[in-house]
């Protein structure tokens, strides 16, 4: 049997897949092996691109309905679960990650966000006021929603299907036209997604996926260019400032996910199996490759030694290896790139005088997989918040514990950074969880669990973490412009 070749994704513009000027290979973070053949795209495609949604808005797509949108968004996502199995290969083929995990949350979700902003878009209404003046005058004021036009989105290779479904959904809700660049990492599902585009009936123009790098490529062709209205953008910081410096001149909004450093805050009236258990995941899904991913881990001093104890003892538990392997809890970094800058921070942590509960280091997986970005598993202690193991996004497996006295502190120690994304409180008293929770500056902030939301809930950080929210109608207040309209009567 002839070895199955690996994909050749082209960009989409117009309705109808085109090539780039030059092309690139995506490799396997698994085995090193080529996954796929990446059509970059240059300028000439990026202006195609921006051309055709903006013709899009011009035409029938433009003055569509809203209940006609709602249902398009729910028939893309029956075509989604049609494609199902189809999805969930191209997923693991770009991340490596456990095919569990690309089923249950990654392509799973990417339906459900559809479905959930058909839904909101179909119930949204906007405000009205009866006015009545001294003067005895009176009017009606109401507004009008408008789509903001052609958006720009950029997603991230982590969870790169939920990511994109999570912003495309709610824009093409709210009737705009996107053009979208996903990672050079994590090609294939956005690519699929125009096949679904387009069996859905999504009209030609509306979706359009340009392939690419950041500087002198794509990215900043499409984020440079005059005719997009609006950048929407989930990734590192770094990225963000340069989205930010290339749209200021033309005054363009941005909606921004970007980096974390959070915090979990564990009493020592927790649950302590919850709280091992709730930490694990929090720490280690998706070989730490989450914004929302706990790297700092505050202990009441009571129980210290035993949250350190169980959680190493979690980590030494996790199964490293193939995807398809159903034993399989952890796959490796995104790429070998990655894996170098990971590895810079447990250098790091050794000279910051870091002790090493677990991990560490590679692991030793076999001939077959030494190519692949594996890393352990990492805990350390022995630091504080001064060293910048505790001060640095690394994006990976890894978190730092550090023991606390009282409430007041762990609240203090927190806080204590440039970020404010996500944080998490372990506690059996819930007037306290109440308490600390309120007092975290983060855009979210959880009791007893992690990662449980409901996606009509605002997400998104302070501080470097990022500008805007996104979630249910949160989402439509960046994808949309209101007018108001004022008749007096």
């Amino acid at each position: 049997m002839s070895p199955i070749q690996p994909p050749e994704l082209l960009c989409f513009v117009d309705g109808r897949f085109v090539s780039g000027r030059a092309s690139f290979n995506k490799i396997s973070p698994v085995d090193g092996s080529l996954s796929a053949t990446v059509h970059e795209a240059g300028q000439d495609t990026v202006d195609a691109a921006v051309l055709a949604a903006r013709r899009a808005l011009q035409g029938a797509w433009g003055n569509s309905s809203v209940n006609a949108r709602a249902q398009l968004l729910r028939r893309i996502a029956d075509l989604i679960e049609d494609r199902f199995d189809e999805i969930v290969a191209a997923e693991i083929r770009d991340t490596g990650k456990p095919e569990s995990l690309a089923r249950e949350l990654d392509v799973a979700r990417a339906a459900m966000n559809f479905r959930a902003f058909a839904d909101v878009v179909a119930s949204a209404g906007l405000e009205s006021f009866l006015t009545e003046r001294p003067d005895g005058r009176r009017a009606l004021n109401y507004a009008v929603s408008k789509p903001l036009g052609v958006v720009a989105v950029i997603v991230p290779w982590n969870l790169p299907l939920l990511l994109l479904t999570w912003k495309v959904a709610p824009a093409l809700a709210c009737g705009n036209a996107v053009v979208v660049k996903p990672s050079e990492e994590a090609p294939s599902t956005a690519t699929l997604l125009a096949e679904i585009m387009s069996e859905a009936g999504v009209p030609d123009g509306v979706y359009n996926v340009v392939h690419g790098f950041g500087p002198g490529s794509a990215g900043e062709y499409l984020t440079s260019h005059p005719g997009i209205d609006g950048v929407t953008f989930t990734g590192e910081t770094s990225t963000g400032s340069a989205i930010m410096r290339a749209v200021s001149p033309r005054v363009r909004p941005v909606s921004f996910e970007l980096g974390g450093k959070n915090a979990a805050v564990v009493f020592a009236d927790a649950d302590l199996e919850a709280a091992v258990a709730g930490l694990t995941r929090s720490v280690f899904l998706n070989t730490g490759q989450v914004c929302l991913c706990t790297e700092r881990v505050y202990v009441e001093r009571p129980i210290f030694d035993d949250i350190v104890s169980g959680l190493a003892q979690q980590a030494r538990a996790l199964k490293l290896g193939r995807p398809s392997d159903p034993d399989t809890t952890t796959g490796p970094l995104i790429s070998l790139g990655h894996r170098q800058k990971v590895r810079s921070y447990f250098d790091l942590a050794i000279e910051e005088g870091a002790d090493v509960v677990v991990g560490g280091g590679v692991p030793e997986l076999g001939a077959d997989l030494a190519r692949g970005a594996w890393i352990e598993p990492t805990l350390w202690t022995g630091l504080d918040n001064k060293h910048r193991i505790l001060r640095e996004e690394i994006f990976g497996p890894v978190a730092a514990l550090v023991p606390f006295d009282t409430q007041e502190e762990a609240i203090r120690l927190a806080n204590d950074t440039d970020y404010g994304l996500a944080a998490s409180v372990w506690t059996q008293n819930l007037e306290r969880g109440h308490q600390v929770a309120q007092a975290m500056r983060a855009g979210m902030a959880w009791v007893n669990t992690w990662y449980l939301r409901d996606l009509r809930s605002p997400f998104g950080g302070f501080g470097l973490s990022g500008i805007g929210r996104e979630g249910g109608k949160h989402s439509l207040h960046f994808y949309t412009e209101p007018t108001n309209v004022c008749v007096q009567l």
